[in-house]
């Protein structure tokens, strides 16, 4: 496992699986873009689709899916000074409420003109406003749990939390001494 760098101010990283070509967030991006995917990924689910967004056309759901993840894109991506991730990165279990080491993320987009959006990026925050995304899905259940996708990147998540924790990894100077011991 290595972490790729995606903003040129050092906030925004993504796991590089070791048996994987790209970082996990080209990955996810890569995904949420290709017609034929999307395709396949909502007819195979296309009764989460129907009974949670009542969308039953799987050409309006592709389109809504490229459509936000080009503006999630460019909410990650955005590196200006004053961006604040903390503003777009929420605490994964929505009954949390206070800060953990290393806790587990999520970013999704808010105010989507047709539906809820159903693009989720999960992260682990190292400390406030810096991020190591550990990959994405499209969630189109109430909960992770319900589907093997979404368990999946559950499972991701612990797996970097853990690898972060056994390296002495604990926010972004112990996470700098490591990338330089490599």
């Amino acid at each position: 496992m290595t972490f790729d760098l995606i903003t040129e101010n050092e906030k925004l990283w993504a796991v590089r699986y070791d048996d994987c070509l790209d970082n996990v967030l080209d990955s996810i991006l890569g995904q949420w873009n290709d017609v034929v995917w999307l395709r396949n990924f909502f007819k195979a689910n296309l009764e989460d689709l129907t009974s949670y967004f009542k969308i039953t056309d799987v050409n309006q759901a592709i389109y809504d899916t490229i459509d936000d993840s080009e503006r999630l894109q460019c909410l990650i991506m955005d590196i200006s000074p004053e961006a604040d991730l903390d503003k777009l990165f929420r605490p994964l279990d929505n009954s949390r409420t206070s800060e953990m080491i290393l806790g587990k993320e999520k970013a999704r987009l808010h105010n989507t003109p047709k539906h809820a959006s159903w693009l989720r990026i999960y992260a682990i925050k190292l400390e406030p406003g810096i991020y190591v995304i550990t990959g994405g899905a499209i969630k189109l259940t109430r909960t992770m749990q319900e589907r093997e996708h979404t368990l999946v990147e559950l499972a991701r998540m612990e797996k970097v939390r853990r690898f972060m924790l056994d390296n002495n990894i604990m926010d972004k100077d112990s996470f700098d001494d490591y990338r330089k011991e490599l």
